[in-house]
């Protein structure tokens, strides 16, 4: 999770890399919001929201006070 400016990223969401993937995706649904990821790693990145939904949304909120985010198990 990057931390950004909150008034040009209003929409809770993380950036997720795979090769030369790179893809924005919401927290709240799991939609690509942009780029693109192949459609294997993209339905792992999915489920891994889903399984961690509440800790993203945390780290988000962190993240736009401007304070830093806690780790996340990754993939």
């Amino acid at each position: 999770m990057y931390l950004i400016d909150n008034q040009h990223h209003n929409l809770p969401h993380f950036h997720a890399k795979y090769a030369e993937y790179e893809v924005s995706i919401s927290i709240e649904d799991g939609e690509v919001l942009a780029g693109e990821l192949p459609r294997k790693q993209l339905r792992l990145v999915q489920a891994w929201i889903e399984l961690y939904r509440d800790e993203l949304q945390a780290d988000w909120e962190l993240a736009v006070a401007g304070e830093n985010p806690y780790k996340i198990t990754p993939l």
